[in-house]
């Protein structure tokens, strides 16, 4: 294993970097790479969400907090510097699924061993003491899987408060009042008034001491850093990215279910589904983009519309628990 810098604070740059690495890094001798990294002010949102259903706009704008869309599904995730983010990019193991399970269990160990009582949560959290400390992510590509989430070490909480416009259903189906009351920083865990560069290098060494090895780096060509910035200039960069389109459907409709919150918005033209857009914080190894062009026309029944999702593997797209009717059901009220 080695583990690699972005010595930078940009989040634009930084998931640039990261999505440079996981695609590229060689991997064929089994090779396994950590990338431990910072962000200024930012809200990382998933890349199936709805930036305008997610954050606070008047307060990011005010603030200087960059919106910054990623390549693994999931939700929005407040960061700061008080953060410290890490991304752990190996072979798949999980047989093309998504699996937070095997991956996450050298995080959750070391946050164990360092003095905070981790565990893994829900769908993709890693809790301490029933409060979220990780919010996690993954994605699979090529026989390549990235794993990578955010600590909150010691964060804003008023910030990230003030910044996540969190729909109702998630704190409901969780049973506390505000975003602020399920989560939590590690620091007050660890014993010792730690800064976040301490916990970085301590996290990074029991990482390594797991698989018996001493921190090695990892240092990106000149050549490589340079695609680095191509990456950010045609993707990171951009508001067409991170923002995307705000959905212009007629009709929309959202439910959250146990693999995440999936939402639909379209028109309905001559009886056909126009402009359809399918957004949430689920996590599929597929495109869901691959739907919406397929269902681009299709007649507005319930017939015509199962039909088509019966092409798909709609596990793939949402979760290893999805089913066919949970995605028809939401182009149609409830019998």
């Amino acid at each position: 294993m080695k583990y690699l810098e972005s010595y930078s604070f940009d989040p634009e740059y930084n998931l640039s970097f990261e999505e440079f690495i996981f695609k590229n890094l060689p991997l064929d001798n089994g090779e396994e790479y950590v990338y431990l990294w910072q962000n200024d002010n930012a809200v990382i949102i998933g890349k199936n969400q709805n930036a305008w259903a997610e954050i606070n706009e008047d307060y990011v704008e005010k603030n200087g907090v960059k919106i910054i869309r990623r390549i693994t599904g999931g939700g929005a995730v407040y960061h700061d510097l008080g953060n410290l983010n890490f991304s752990i990019i190996t072979k798949d193991k999980g047989k093309g699924k998504i699996d937070f399970s095997t991956y996450y269990k050298p995080i959750v160990e070391a946050l164990r061993k360092i003095g905070a009582p981790a565990e893994l949560s829900g769908r993709n959290d890693i809790t301490v003491e029933g409060k979220k400390v990780v919010g996690a992510s993954q994605s699979i590509w090529k026989n390549r899987v990235l794993s990578n989430g955010c600590i909150l070490f010691d964060v804003k909480m008023e910030n990230l408060s003030n910044s996540l416009k969190v729909r109702p259903e998630k704190l409901v189906s969780k049973g506390v009042a505000s975003v602020k009351a399920r989560v939590t920083n590690i620091k007050p865990y660890l014993g010792e008034d730690k800064k976040v560069e301490d916990f970085k290098e301590i996290l990074l060494k029991e990482l390594f001491a797991q698989v018996g090895e001493e921190p090695v780096e990892y240092i990106l060509s000149k050549e490589e850093l340079e695609q680095v910035e191509e990456i950010k200039n045609k993707r990171f960069g951009t508001r067409e990215w991170n923002w995307g389109k705000s959905p212009k459907g007629s009709f929309n409709r959202g439910v959250k279910f146990p693999y995440g919150w999936v939402e639909v918005a379209y028109n309905v033209e001559k009886g056909k589904l126009k402009d359809l857009k399918i957004l949430g914080d689920y996590f599929g190894t597929e495109d869901t983009k691959d739907l919406e062009e397929a269902l681009e026309n299709t007649e507005y029944t319930r017939q015509d519309i199962r039909k088509k999702l019966e092409e798909f593997d709609i596990k793939a797209y949402f979760g290893q628990a999805a089913k066919v009717k949970d995605i028809e059901d939401l182009f149609f009220k409830e019998d």
